[in-house]
């Protein structure tokens, strides 16, 4: 599985290259400059140890003071306008392709599809507390459970779940790459707007472009930016719709 790659190219190189301006060529221009140079990027020796301290502070802190007076209030909406568990368990591909089990708050009406058909923006699947959750994220917010049993981070590549995993990995250049670290709740596509339902491949290898790109350059600063960013993100999408449900 193992497959180094180079995200960023130097200044002197790019420019003395004519790099396509289609989008679809550009993406085959970035993954062909992987293939060729293949550099390997560690990040600091602490980083681990670092990070792993902080998941494990920001999950309990979230936990103590966020959901334990939240999933009460949730999971009573939740069963008021459904039928069907609170919690959604999905099983997801983690580190190095190991399945695990993702937590998130039910948003669906209970379906046979939910393992392997991806849900859209206007899905007839959505209840009408799960647009909600969806739009503020609120329904990943189990996920911090996941990092305190260290199956996922705060901040990593999002997990698919593993039809997705089976099907991409055959057809996305490098796509296991992104198999080389922890999953995270957030990452470098969602802050990009990478996120959500994927209606072309274009989007994914995107994605996936993002995800190399945190690989190569994680470090305890750029998560922290990738924090505070996603919450930057939230808010934008929270205030809007509290200001017209007035």
């Amino acid at each position: 599985m193992k497959q180094e790659a180079l995200l960023d190219l130097p200044i002197e190189r790019a420019q003395s290259q004519v790099i396509p301006q289609t989008d679809i060529a550009s993406i085959r221009y970035m993954f062909h400059e992987m293939n060729r140079q293949l550099v390997d990027h560690q990040p600091a020796a602490y980083y681990s140890s670092v990070k792993r301290i902080m998941d494990f502070t920001f999950a309990t802190a979230f936990i103590l003071l966020v959901m334990s007076w939240l999933t009460p209030l949730l999971a009573l909406l939740i069963k008021l306008t459904s039928k069907g568990p609170v919690f959604f368990i999905q099983k997801r591909t983690g580190y190095m392709g190991v399945e695990f089990n993702c937590f998130k708050f039910r948003t669906m009406f209970v379906n046979d599809e939910a393992d392997i058909k991806q849900v859209s923006i206007n899905d007839n699947r959505i209840t009408k507390i799960g647009k909600f959750l969806r739009l503020t994220h609120l329904d990943e917010t189990p996920q911090f459970f996941n990092v305190l049993l260290g199956d996922m981070s705060v901040v990593g590549p999002r997990p698919h779940m593993l039809f997705h995993t089976r099907y991409y990995s055959e057809c996305i250049p490098y796509y296991n790459l992104r198999l080389e670290v922890l999953p995270g709740m957030t990452g470098m596509a969602q802050i990009k707007d990478y996120i959500g339902e994927i209606s072309v491949e274009r989007e994914l290898r995107k994605r996936i472009q993002w995800d190399i790109y945190y690989m190569k350059n994680r470090s305890i600063r750029l998560d922290i930016n990738i924090l505070l960013s996603t919450a930057g993100c939230v808010f934008m999408k929270i205030f809007p719709f509290l200001r017209k449900s007035k």
